[in-house]
């Protein structure tokens, strides 16, 4: 008696979580009868008109072909551990666990834990893997404000709800796997611009590290989202459709199961077919220097932007004697990190005075990330010995909150926020190509690494070098090193991407030396000064990525709107096709 009734609130359960095509059928008798998986996938037999045949409902939804068509999903104690685990698994892919094969078993535990869930119930789901995602990615953020990262980690968290809406549709296609991958290009596409642009979570982000990377060359970093993602919906789809599939023969099964393998296989070749040009070229010595700043949060503003400046100058005059001793090569240019001085030096000669002595005792051009003035931007200013500064590039992407307040008037009314940065910076409007001998160096500033667009166009504009020069020491304060680490990962992609050496400068670090390949040539610990130094190759060929620009994503983008498009439609005719097939009401 108690087995029978477990066995019935086991079988409802089941069956609340089966879309309509999966629930069991009305049978010419009018008792109901379930579909075997071996029925699903068989072609369904015509029948000869009369009363029963045309009361049947139509199986359109059970087509040749369809992946378990008969599987109902996970019962309610699964499919939430599932959701969680999935933003466990996707976490741990990003550094600092870094475990990039995560970043396919975090959208195949997904996918899982959402087959054949109602609405509600896969925007719940997806909340909590979301959220389990973001506030482990982003925990860093908690030595800003505690506030900070629990709002960021709920609105991105909402963003990948709202969207993963749109999954129950696409999972009724018939090449779903596909469609997976584009939905998850589509939604780091809207999370990378709205509602203010925030690049961080990106599936190819995390495999700087694995041999997936070299994709990133071909088609940029959407092309690895998706291949990432595909590779783990073919997961998914192995484990739904292996239970029907070994009842209809095991041949099929083991066709599945290569197929799984195959594109899991395409994935991991991305080192395969895509390497950067070796052999013989131009190349150059390239310096960074890691000044340190107090590790304080309690210091008075000026005095740490002046205590700052003066350790970078410090370091540098340090690397000058080094270099005349010769204890190390000269470099051909030396790159200080964003906020190296956070006082504009044409309206401070002391300021002014420090960075010049510290250009003309190394007498190579210095990259010096400033703070400048009237109106207020964050830049990189090239020094030149006996000269002074010269060339400016302006940032283009400012951090929302941190250098530009958005709804100031607004916000202003009902919090304290706006204080936080009492004027907005203004931003830059194009690429800047610094000509240094030989080294046409193009500059991204610490959260520009991020925008696969702003990399790109100091590329297209001519560099043969990059510099990304940031400030991480907010982030850095309780002794956490993932926003650093995952910054680092992004550095080390666009140097794939783009096929570019890529020269990384921090004030605290991590600095690093990046190869076009992507390895890292050397690099800093955290709080610490550090001079590094590297020789890196010039590159000035085009990957396929850099060439290609935008239209992967946008390709891939479109693909995904269309497929959705298609299954919404399909889905209209079969409720029409269900609804004209019931049987009439009896007057």
């Amino acid at each position: 008696m108690h087995d029978g009734r477990a066995a019935g609130r086991a079988g409802e359960t089941a069956g609340a979580d089966r879309s309509p095509a999966q629930r069991v059928q009305p049978g010419p008798n009018g008792s109901q009868s379930a579909a075997s998986p071996a029925e699903q996938y068989a072609p369904v037999a015509t029948q000869a008109p009369g009363p029963a045949a045309a009361h049947q409902p139509s199986r359109s939804a059970a087509r040749p072909g369809r992946p378990a068509a008969g599987w109902p999903g996970l019962s309610g104690r699964w499919s939430l551990p599932a959701a969680f685990a999935a933003g466990l698994a996707l976490a741990g892919a990003f550094p600092p666990v870094g475990f990039w094969p995560l970043a396919v078993v975090g959208p195949a535990l997904l996918i899982l834990a959402v087959w054949g869930k109602r609405p509600l119930v896969t925007f719940a789901l997806a909340l909590t893997c979301g959220l389990v995602f973001f506030v482990s990615l982003l925990s860093w953020l908690v030595n800003v404000a505690w506030y900070a990262w629990m709002t960021l980690s709920v609105v991105e968290a909402l963003i990948f709800a709202i969207l993963a809406l749109a999954l129950r549709p696409l999972l009724r296609l018939r090449y779903w796997p596909l469609a997976v991958g584009g939905w998850w290009v589509t939604f780091e596409a809207v999370h990378d611009r709205f509602p203010f642009g925030f690049p961080w979570g990106r599936l190819a982000m995390s495999q700087a590290a694995a041999p997936t990377a070299g994709w990133t060359a071909i088609g940029g970093p959407p092309l690895l989202t998706f291949l990432l993602a595909l590779a783990g919906a073919c997961l998914a789809c192995l484990v739904i459709s292996l239970p029907a599939m070994i009842k209809a023969g095991w041949r099929r099964a083991a066709a599945a199961t290569v197929l799984a393998g195959l594109i899991t296989g395409l994935a991991l070749a991305g080192n395969l077919v895509w390497s950067p040009p070796s052999g013989p070229g131009p190349t150059t010595v390239v310096a960074t220097v890691q000044g340190d700043v107090p590790h304080a949060r309690n210091l008075p503003n000026l005095l740490r932007a002046s205590t700052v400046t003066a350790n970078h100058a410090a370091a540098t005059i340090a690397l000058a004697q080094q270099v005349r001793a010769g204890r190390r090569p000269a470099p051909a240019m030396v790159i200080w990190p964003e906020n190296s001085t956070d006082i504009d030096p044409s309206r401070s000669m002391s300021t002014y005075a420090s960075i010049a002595a510290a250009v003309a005792a190394i007498g190579r051009p210095v990259l010096v990330g400033a703070v400048l003035d009237e109106p207020l931007r964050n830049a990189g200013q090239l020094w030149l010995p006996r000269v002074g500064p010269t060339q400016v590039y302006i940032k283009r992407q400012l951090v929302p909150f941190g250098e530009v307040i958005p709804l100031r008037g607004l916000l202003d009314k009902f919090t304290s926020l706006p204080s936080l940065q009492p004027r907005n910076f203004t931003p830059g409007h194009r690429a800047v190509v610094f000509h240094v001998g030989r080294i046409r160096l193009g500059d991204v500033i610490c959260y520009e690494v991020g925008f696969d667009n702003l990399v790109r166009s100091e590329v297209t504009a001519g560099a043969n070098l990059l510099a990304v020069q940031t400030n991480d020491a907010d982030f850095e304060l309780d002794g956490q090193l993932g926003e650093s680490l995952q910054q680092l990962a992004m550095a080390r992609i666009d140097a794939i991407t783009t096929g570019r050496a890529i020269a990384v400068a921090s004030t605290t670090g991590l600095s690093a030396i990046i190869s076009p390949d992507g390895s890292i040539l050397t690099r800093s610990g955290t709080w610490q000064r550090a001079v590094l130094e590297a020789r890196v190759p010039l590159r000035t060929g085009m990957t396929p990525a850099v060439l290609a620009g935008g239209w992967p994503e946008r390709g891939i983008v479109a693909a995904t709107l269309l497929s959705l498009a298609w299954a919404l439609a399909a889905g209209r005719r079969r409720s029409r096709s269900l609804a004209s097939e019931r049987p009439g009401v009896p007057g």
